[in-house]
């Protein structure tokens, strides 16, 4: 059983910084990812940043340039350095494990509670 925490959301001005941190626990297997996605009100969950499996990172075009991923595998954990933080950030921001199996042929998900950011104009 696989469990997600999320922490580090809160209400910041623009212009400023955020780092959010995801801790996981339990069952995890070696291949893995680790990976931040977001959701404002009314609109669809969406890609903020993630890892490959080949190591490398992918952004969202919205963020890049601005926020960081970052992973300390041997604690499972993952953060993401948000700067430059506009309004248009303000979202509830999910950490998602990814779990392989069968050789990376199939994989399932897990999700943390999520951790509100607010950003005010």
């Amino acid at each position: 059983q696989v469990q997600l925490v999320e922490s580090g959301g809160g209400l910041v001005q623009a212009g400023g910084s955020l780092r959010l941190s995801c801790a996981a626990s339990g069952s995890i297997s070696s291949i893995n990812t680790m990976n931040w996605y977001r959701q404002a009100p009314g609109k669809q969950r969406e890609l903020v940043a993630a890892f490959t499996r080949a190591g490398n990172t992918v952004y969202a075009n919205s963020v890049k340039g601005r926020f960081t991923i970052s992973r300390a595998s041997a604690k499972n954990t993952v953060y993401l350095q948000m700067n430059s933080l506009k309004p248009e950030d303000t979202a509830v921001y999910y950490c998602n494990l990814r779990l392989y199996r069968s050789g990376g042929a199939f994989w399932n998900d897990y999700w943390g509670q999520g951790t509100q950011v607010t950003v005010s104009s």
